[in-house]
């Protein structure tokens, strides 16, 4: 070592010690290739400024945009940049600091570190689903932004919501939940008149007018009653209708339809007969058919019809005893008069104190309640030509009709024998020994009432007894 070197300020000292070789040059190293290696080279540093605690800006003043330093000084308070000051550093409100929070003058005269303020900003808020917002400064601090919803939504949660200082906004996010029911109109109510004959009429309505209040979607619309266009009975009638949205909101409406029957006074059966008629007895177009009980025939109109003016057409008949001429020429002639009107017994025998003959005609004389309400009329041929008799009650026929008779429906004079025939004159059944009235009433009821005797046969079901 050749010896220490010192300099004023601040000196570099590179030290070599050269190896018993050739040295070699590096650029920059401070070795000289024409000097002895042997040799110590010093070279000296960059000069670097004296240190002067009273420069007053030994530093760049210091800016801090939408901020502020609060600077130390050795030198005093009125000094912000001398060597040696300490600054603070802050933001304004609704800025952030981003980089050192204090910063020192050095003696490079350049301070320790850099920050700078950035403005502080909350996440944009997502839009709701049927509603909207408005905010008062974007998404900056203090912002308030104001939720609303569409129309026929509410608003649940919370309706305003702040951007706060460590950039979250308050509150949570609302939702807008469709609570508003629909709208339903229905058709108004109807009066309508029953059809002649008929006790019913058919009614018509367009369907209701609905609309949701929120987004329009009417999930279902159900009926509670007929359907359009059905037979409607007699009377008033609630028809409702109700509707239902997306969310499950409902509502209803209802309307009134009412049918009406035009009726004409009730009509009382004839004395000794009895009514049948159609649809319900006595609306708009039903008819009335009169009909008289066994040994009773009609005088009069047979029917009547119930009129638009609830009036019935024509005038009662009465029911008189059957008139039965028996001054007719053929037993044909005579039968032609119980056409559709009566049945026939007709009862044959030898000779009037036959048994079975007396035992027969006893057991009918106590049933003649039965009988008349069956329609049956007795014809009776006893004896022997020329001494034979017939008769129906009290009047006696003819000797040629009896034997027309007895030729007709094949009854003999030599044995008790009796033939049943219907209101068409067919033989519908034969006996060759007596009956009982229940026996022949129980045939008749089974086999040969029409549906309407069977009917007024229930209703008179009590009478003989």
């Amino acid at each position: 070592m050749a010896g220490q070197i010192t300099q004023r300020g601040a000196l570099s000292l590179l030290l070599f010690l050269a190896p018993a070789v050739t040295p070699t040059w590096y650029t920059g190293s401070g070795y000289n290739p024409n000097e002895s290696y042997n040799e110590v080279y010093a070279k000296e540093a960059p000069q670097v400024p004296a240190l002067n605690y009273r420069v007053p800006r030994w530093c760049y003043t210091l800016n801090i945009q939408d901020g502020e330093a609060t600077c130390y000084s050795p030198r005093g308070g009125n000094y912000h940049s001398t060597l040696g000051t300490r600054c603070d550093l802050s933001c304004n409100r609704g800025f952030r600091l981003i980089g050192r929070r204090s910063v020192q003058c050095l003696p490079s005269r350049r301070w320790s570190g850099t920050a700078y303020c950035r403005q502080m900003r909350c996440h944009t808020l997502p839009f709701i689903t049927s509603g909207t917002y408005t905010c008062t400064n974007g998404v900056l601090l203090d912002s308030c932004c104001d939720y609303s919803c569409s129309s026929g939504y509410h608003l649940e949660g919370d309706r305003s919501r702040i951007c706060m200082e460590d950039g979250q906004w308050s509150g949570g996010e609302p939702v807008c939940v469709d609570i508003d029911p629909p709208k339903i109109r229905c058709p108004h109510s109807r009066e309508k008149m029953a059809e002649p004959e008929k006790l019913t009429a058919r009614v018509s309505w367009n369907p209701p007018l609905v609309k949701d209040s929120a987004d329009g979607t009417i999930t279902r619309v159900t009926l509670r009653g007929p359907e359009p266009g059905s037979h409607f009975p007699e009377g008033e009638h609630v028809i409702r209708y109700t509707a239902y949205d997306r969310a499950y909101n409902r509502a209803s409406c209802k309307f009134i339809v009412k049918v009406q029957v035009r009726r004409c006074p009730t009509l009382k059966p004839p004395q000794r007969g009895y009514l049948t008629c159609t649809s319900g007895g006595n609306n708009y177009g039903a008819t009335c058919e009169y009909h008289c009980d066994g040994g009773y025939e009609r005088q009069g109109t047979p029917s009547r019809v119930c009129q638009s003016s609830r009036q019935w057409s024509g005038s009662p008949p009465i029911c008189t005893s059957m008139k039965i001429n028996v001054n007719v020429n053929s037993a044909a002639g005579l039968l032609d008069q119980f056409y559709e009107k009566q049945r026939l017994l007709i009862i044959s025998a030898p000779d009037p104190s036959n048994r079975y003959y007396k035992m027969q005609i006893s057991m009918l004389q106590q049933s003649t309640c039965g009988l008349d309400l069956r329609h049956v009329t007795i014809i009776e041929l006893v004896g022997q030509p020329p001494q034979e008799v017939g008769r129906i009650k009290e009047q006696q026929l003819s000797a040629s009709i009896i034997e027309e008779l007895r030729h007709f429906q094949h009854l003999t004079h030599s044995y008790f024998n009796m033939v049943l025939i219907d209101k068409q004159g067919i033989d519908r059944e034969r006996y060759m020994e007596p009956v009982t009235p229940e026996e022949i009433f129980t045939f008749i009821d089974d086999y040969l009432l029409s549906n309407q005797e069977l009917t007024q046969r229930w209703q008179q079901r009590d009478m003989c007894e």
